[in-house]
């Protein structure tokens, strides 16, 4: 079964815009599904990570989500992926990364923690014979790596990656300067900043202040520099092994279009959807206020077109 990716179009008012896009995706939110919730160990056992399941039928795969930056299963993007999977009667997770979906934790998570993906996945492997993985943003990034990182021995039978900013130094360039900057920054370090404990004394005016100040020490990296060449998944891309959907927009605020990977950049498992609108986990389509629905219909094409 080939797949065949439907044009994005969104609705007349809200074309061109990327922040627009991005931001205008959130007041399309509707109610999470219902959720079954468990806490497992992480990666290290000390701290404990929050897993919310959907449950399909037993013999059907299971859909895992790894979000973005200080997202959780109530964000708009995991929402409508797991009503999508609910229609199909597939099994979904999202699983959390540390300190995320209202559990505290002592470790936090970072760009490149492909240690924690791998724990995640093993676990959920040994629960479901199928996993389809889609990451986004900050998890699209390190299941990218992941994947690139274990070749042939990762274990979703398929992957999405949806905009995910694959070259972290580029991103951070884009996020220091002009509109992006004054959007988003305080509503990162709105929550980053009381997991990090703050110390009022280390001016943190910007997402890369805060990755120089906590997220490069706390994972032993040498500074924000370090961590953005080291967690970036953009040289792992070619040595992905298993179908990969790279799907980014071209007008994403948080990655502009002459950064975006290139077919010489990445392996032949690797399928670019790049369209012209989308904003960063926006993907708004149809007409009036327009839907969410097109993201995961996207996605779920793709994985369904590895079934056969």
């Amino acid at each position: 079964m080939s797949f065949i990716p439907t044009e994005l179009i969104p609705p007349r008012w809200l074309r061109g815009s990327g922040n627009l896009q991005t931001v205008y995706a959130k007041s399309l939110q509707r109610a999470a599904p219902d959720y079954r919730r468990e806490l497992l160990p992480d990666s290290y056992g000390v701290d404990v990570a929050a897993y919310d399941f959907i449950d399909g039928r037993p013999d059907a795969p299971c859909v895992v989500l790894l979000h973005g930056l200080e997202g959780s299963s109530r964000s708009h993007y995991a929402v409508e992926l797991m009503h999508a999977v609910q229609r199909k009667g597939w099994n979904g997770v999202v699983a959390h990364f540390r300190s995320c979906g209202g559990v505290s934790s002592q470790r936090m998570y970072h760009s490149g923690d492909t240690r924690e993906v791998a724990h995640m996945l093993g676990v959920l492997a040994r629960r479901y014979d199928v996993l389809y993985v889609m990451g986004v943003s900050l998890g699209g990034n390190v299941l990218a790596k992941y994947l690139g990182e274990c070749k042939q021995a990762a274990l979703p039978k398929a992957a999405a990656v949806v905009s995910s900013p694959v070259d972290l130094q580029a991103a951070g360039r884009a996020l220091e300067k002009g509109l992006p900057r004054l959007l988003y920054t305080p509503y990162f370090l709105h929550t980053l900043l009381p997991k990090a404990r703050h110390d009022k004394r280390i001016p943190i005016r910007s997402l890369g202040d805060f990755d120089n100040a906590y997220t490069a020490p706390m994972h032993g990296f040498a500074d924000k520099d370090d961590y953005y060449i080291r967690a970036s998944a953009k040289p792992f891309l070619k040595d992905i092994a298993i179908p990969t959907l790279l799907l980014n927009a071209r007008n994403d605020p948080f990655f502009p279009p002459e950064y975006l990977p290139t077919a010489s950049e990445v392996s032949e498992q690797v399928y670019l959807l790049q369209p012209e609108h989308g904003g960063h986990c926006g993907f708004v389509g149809g007409e009036g206020r327009g839907h969410l629905h097109w993201l995961p219909e996207t996605v779920l094409a793709f994985f369904e077109s590895r079934e056969s």
